[in-house]
This record gives structure tokens, C-alpha cells and sequence, in this order.
């Protein structure tokens, strides 16, 4: 199965159908089944102690695993999640961006399951890894 929507195609589409998080993120890279998406992380992602925060690293890994199952099933807005597990296990570096890293491990006819890594830009050490499921409407 092939991509429906390029990368450029992902982001107009969470730009016209979720506004609040215009310009937080943006896609690296997109390929089948795959993702490399970043947090444009600022000042409203951190937490006191000038880390990210928490729900910042876990709306990367969610927007990550969204923005690969509409890469593959088109505009589908209710494609919801239903399902999350995130692993913290170490403080992102200060002042930079962090990258997510998606695998898509399963693409059905009602469900979607994808891992995330997510990594401080530049740095080799995981700082969170998450595995999430989407249910896809009927259509």
C-alpha cells in the first residue's frame, strides 16, 4: 500500500483540521509506513527546571503516529486514538527541538498500531518510546 497524502499534504491537513497545534510541528520525513516528524519545542513546552514536558513529548509521539495513518488512509479526521503507552526514561536536552522516529506496525481495515522513539534533535540517547493504536471510521 502506498502513500495517499505526501508530507506537505499531512500538514495542510492537520493545519485546517487541528489549528491549535499550527506551527509546534513538522515533518521530516514521510514514507510508507514510516515517519520522522519534530516538535518545534518553545517555551510553552517546557516544564519548570526548562525541560519538556511530559504531555508536549506525549502530543509528538500521538501527532507522529496520526500524521502516518492519514499518510496511508487519506483525510480521515476521525481517525481517533484509542490506545497509548509512553515510556519516559530520560530528560530531553534544554533548547532543543525533539525528533519522533514512527514505525506504522499495523494498518487494518478498522485499527492502526504505531511505535515512536522520540529523541532530542542530534542526540543518540531515546528520551521516550510510545506505542499507539487509532481506530480508522468506516467508511
Amino acid at each position: 500500500m502506498a502513500l495517499i497524502l505526501n508530507k506537505t499534504e499531512v500538514m495542510e491537513f492537520l493545519d485546517e483540521v487541528f489549528p491549535q497545534v499550527r506551527n509546534s510541528f513538522s515533518i521530516d520525513e514521510l514514507e510508507e509506513k514510516s515517519i520522522r516528524m519534530r516538535l518545534l519545542v518553545n517555551d510553552s513546552h517546557l516544564r519548570p527546571g526548562g525541560t519538556v514536558s511530559g504531555p508536549s513529548m506525549f502530543s509528538l509521539a500521538d501527532v507522529s503516529v496520526y500524521a502516518m495513518v492519514l499518510g496511508m488512509i487519506g483525510r480521515q479526521a476521525l481517525t481517533v486514538t484509542t490506545n497509548c503507552s509512553i515510556d519516559f526514561m530520560r530528560k530531553p536536552k534544554a533548547g532543543k527541538d525533539l525528533i519522533a522516529t514512527g514505525k506504522l506496525l499495523k494498518l487494518g481495515r478498522l485499527l492502526a498500531v504505531g511505535d515512536v522513539l522520540l529523541q532530542s534533535d542530534g542526540e543518540d540517547e531515546i528520551v521516550a518510546r510510545a506505542t499507539l493504536t487509532y481506530a480508522i471510521p468506516l467508511k
